[in-house]
């Protein structure tokens, strides 16, 4: 999608399996997944695919999985598809006891997802704006994996990342926060690991659709990410 519009899609026409082998082969580490599809409606509908992917990773790579995640249920199935974490996004909003529910009973396991536009977060696949800042919520998170902060007037574009709120986000959590949304090469890659607020930086950076259309691979990005 483009600006998290489901008007706006591109589908590509890569096989979500083979696509993850190939990645793993790179040499990636981490595989960041998301069904879309049960963003917008909170129902599952790619467990399947999901569940292939994983066993297509496992042992190469770490799959974090993300869309739909609204209860306990809904995480634990993604968990029993191999998933190694499960990104919990609307329910942060809408649900936050849901959050620590999770994050009590699987710990690390759980990453929140935190999606912003105009400033204020979206929740239901980003079809719907909040009341709520990304300051605040972030104070208030439970002990979690990690945070991905993704701003959605960037997602899709290949624009360029929002600095900006990445460093906003580093200074109101301790948290390790992953950047999502605008990168569009190796210059963006570079910004983003030069960036750091009170001695640290970012934990990760997910790329998409550079990958997808040749403005990076899979190498180049290790190897700028270690400092090359």
């Amino acid at each position: 999608m483009r600006r998290g519009d489901f008007a706006a899609q591109t589908t590509y026409d890569v096989d979500p399996v083979a696509a993850a082998r190939s990645y793993a082969r790179a040499g990636a580490r981490h595989l960041h997944v998301v069904d879309l599809d049960a963003a917008r409606t909170g129902q599952a509908h790619q467990l399947e695919v999901i569940r292939a992917i994983c066993a297509g990773c496992a042992g190469a790579m770490t799959v974090q999985v993300g869309g739909g995640v609204r209860s306990v249920e809904a995480a634990e199935a993604l968990l029993d598809a191999g998933a190694d974490r499960v990104v919990v996004g609307t329910a942060v909003v809408t649900d936050p006891g849901l959050v620590a529910v999770l994050a009590g009973r699987f710990g690390s396991r759980i990453v929140v997802g935190l999606d912003v536009r105009a400033g204020r977060l979206a929740v239901r696949g980003w079809t719907e704006d909040s009341s709520e800042d990304l300051e605040p919520v972030l104070r208030r998170l439970p002990a979690v994996g990690a945070v991905v902060v993704t701003e959605i007037g960037r997602d899709g574009t290949l624009e360029g990342p929002d600095v900006d709120l990445y460093r906003r986000a580093l200074g109101a959590t301790a948290l390790p926060v992953i950047a999502s949304g605008g990168v569009g090469g190796p210059q963006d890659l570079r910004t983003l690991r030069d960036l750091w607020v009170g001695g640290r930086g970012l934990a990760g950076v997910i790329v998409g659709r550079a990958l997808y259309e040749g403005r990076l691979d899979v190498a180049d990005a290790l190897r700028i990410l270690a400092g090359g």
